[in-house]
């Protein structure tokens, strides 16, 4: 079938979004060498010898990333800074195999994805901070750019998709983007073609080989569909940087992400749900903690997420979510029962939703019978000693 790779994409409902290069080892973010208001452009320059990555970065990566949900990691490859993780092949030595790592980190990546059966993706910047070509002859550039996007189409098998970045940098360039689309679809027919179209212009799809629209820091919404089928994604920080920044403390709850997870479900798009990894590959243990939470939430409501997409029906108090065989009622900010001296007592949520939602009805946290009659949900707050957040019924199709 046509476009059967798109519908394989969304049904994946969740990645991780993986940001490890050079920066990592600063712990400053990955724009250090232009956001930070006083750079060291020539320590940055020697970092390369001190990229010491842990043998064991991928699996454990790829544990994390599972333990999370998701089903596939998307890894910077190569970042705005220029350094790829894969080998160049003698493009440049600006690469993994030439620091101080000693090795094609890429291929570790791979490996360990599919150990673990998640689908690997490669985020791959367009602008470039190091190549020199980039800002003294563009169409030189591009030739390097298509030079690297061969190798990683042809040297680590079948691939999920490649996710670009960075073409906002110079709007009005000749990215020749029908020579960079037909190069992936010659070697990787079925890869999903992601290009982030950055904070301002949110859902937009641009090129007519495009699979997937970008939602960066923003909400999801629905994809306008034009003459072939398209998905969405949006991505999210866990804190303010999409790079290990040691110094950002500043995290969402794992609340905000869950309700994110689910909005996206109702809209038809994944969750793209970030970390940065430290300079040895590890991933940052508040990082772990937190996606190791959203992961909980997804196990214990029977992970109907991956299959569930929006239904389109009226629902007052929620949303519904569908697939072959349920309806799911999503209720978000369902309270805590409890004493009142331990928890203020919320008004009583009740539900209406669209009188075709009728069958066998229950709780997926609990197992317990949900009250739904003609259209009416009576919303059951958690247990004393589970809090969710958001709590979702399904109800079986006859």
């Amino acid at each position: 079938m046509a476009y059967e790779y798109i519908r394989r994409f969304e049904r994946l409902g969740m990645g991780m979004f993986v940001h490890f290069g050079l920066y990592s080892v600063l712990g400053k973010g990955e724009w250090y060498l232009v956001s930070n208001p006083h750079p060291d452009k020539e320590a940055y320059a020697a970092l390369p010898a001190k990229f010491r990555v842990r043998a064991d970065w991928a699996k454990g990566l790829a544990r994390t990333a599972k333990r999370a949900g998701a089903k596939y990691i998307t890894l910077t490859t190569r970042h705005h800074d220029g350094f790829s993780l894969y080998d160049t092949c003698g493009l440049n030595t600006f690469d993994a195999p030439h620091s101080a790592a000693g090795r094609d980190l890429v291929a570790e990546f791979v490996a360990a994805c599919r150990e673990e059966g998640l689908v690997p993706f490669f985020y791959h910047t367009l602008l470039d901070w190091h190549e020199q070509s980039y800002n003294s002859d563009f169409k030189a550039y591009i030739d390097y750019l298509c030079e690297s996007l061969t190798l990683l189409c042809t040297r680590y098998g079948q691939v999920g998709g490649f996710w670009f970045d960075g073409m906002w940098d110079k709007p009005d360039a000749d990215w020749q983007q029908d020579r960079v689309y037909a190069l992936l679809r010659k070697y990787q027919p079925e890869a999903m073609i992601v290009n982030n179209t950055g904070l301002d212009a949110l859902g937009e799809t641009g090129h007519h080989e495009i699979d997937s629209v970008t939602f960066e820091r923003g909400a999801p919404a629905a994809v306008k569909i034009k003459d072939k089928p398209i998905a969405g994604e949006m991505c999210q920080v866990l804190n303010d940087h999409w790079a290990y920044a040691k110094n950002d403390v500043n995290y969402k709850s794992v609340s905000t992400f869950i309700n994110d997870l689910v909005d996206c479900r109702r809209y038809n798009c994944n969750y793209l749900l970030n970390t940065g990894l430290r300079g040895d590959g590890r991933v940052n243990p508040t990082d772990k903690c937190l996606l190791g939470e959203v992961g909980k939430w997804i196990r214990a409501n029977k992970n109907f997420i991956y299959g569930a997409h929006g239904s389109g029906m009226a629902c007052d108090g929620g949303f519904v979510l569908e697939d072959e065989k349920a309806w799911y009622i999503v209720v978000k900010d369902v309270a805590m029962s409890a004493d009142p001296n331990v928890q203020r007592r919320l008004a009583e949520q009740k539900v209406r939703v669209d009188g075709r939602v009728a069958g066998k009805a229950y709780w997926l946290d609990s197992g317990e019978k949900a009250l739904l009659q003609d259209g009416n949900l009576s919303v059951l707050p958690y247990d004393y000693g589970t809090s969710y957040s958001v709590r979702v019924v399904k109800v079986e199709k006859q």
